[in-house]
């Protein structure tokens, strides 16, 4: 009894370093999408188009869709308590098994939280992320996507790279929803208080105020060498 337990203990603990790990390496992915700027022709001189990069972050959405997927998940068990104490024994049966198949334990509701994650996911992406506009930006400022021509293909291009990295980032919000049952099947402890949004949360904060202390850093740095 006591080794399965520390066995338990090992297990989630690994399982908790490997989804921090995980968090880290999905917030900070980014797809780098190479953009030519054209030859700039000044007098008789003929000057090479810089090179740029447009990056396209994996998870563009953040913790975003998880709070919308959550609010509608719920809803169903949320009804059903209203209905539970019916006197119509045929209203309240319906309401005991909703709440039987929406808990937090059970398939359906796992499944629903999986899918509703991932479409809001995309549903936020392609608020935030205009592939039209930006392929207009880079025509109006004379650049171009190798192999790409400028215009309607870039748009397509764009959106398709867009698409891709989408599916992968919302999988990866579903899985990080469905985190504590997954903890639970694998360590076998029923008391887990684990939540992947939590981590998700907790992660993206560290690394924000990570980032935010090494720009105060480099400015302070650059104040330094300009003031000499």
């Amino acid at each position: 009894m006591r080794d399965e337990s520390v066995r338990s203990i090992v297990t989630l603990f690994a399982l908790g370093l490997s989804f921090i790990a995980a968090v880290m390496i999905m917030t900070e992915a980014t797809r780098q999408i190479t953009v030519h700027d054209a030859k700039r022709v000044r007098g008789n001189r003929t000057q090479a188009g810089d090179t740029t990069h447009l990056p396209l972050r994996l998870n563009q959405a953040g913790v975003i869709p998880i709070i919308f997927a959550v609010s509608i998940v719920l809803l169903p068990s949320l009804l059903a308590n209203f209905f539970k104490a019916s006197k119509n024994p045929l209203l309240s049966g319906f309401a005991q098994n909703v709440n039987i198949w929406f808990s937090p334990v059970g398939y359906a509701y796992n499944i629903l939280y999986f899918l509703l994650v991932v479409g809001f996911t995309f549903f936020y992406t392609a608020i935030v992320f205009n592939p039209k506009k930006i392929s207009e930006e880079i025509q109006k400022h004379g650049g171009f996507i190798p192999g790409v021509r400028p215009g309607t293909p870039t748009t397509k291009y764009l959106n398709y790279i867009l698409t891709r990295i989408t599916l992968v980032g919302a999988s990866f919000l579903g899985l990080i929803a469905i985190l504590p049952t997954i903890a639970r099947a694998l360590t076998g402890i029923q008391t887990l208080l684990l939540g992947g949004t939590s981590i998700l949360i907790v992660v993206s904060v560290v690394l924000e105020t990570f980032k935010a202390i090494e720009a105060n850093l480099v400015m302070r740095n650059y104040e330094g060498f300009l003031s000499k």
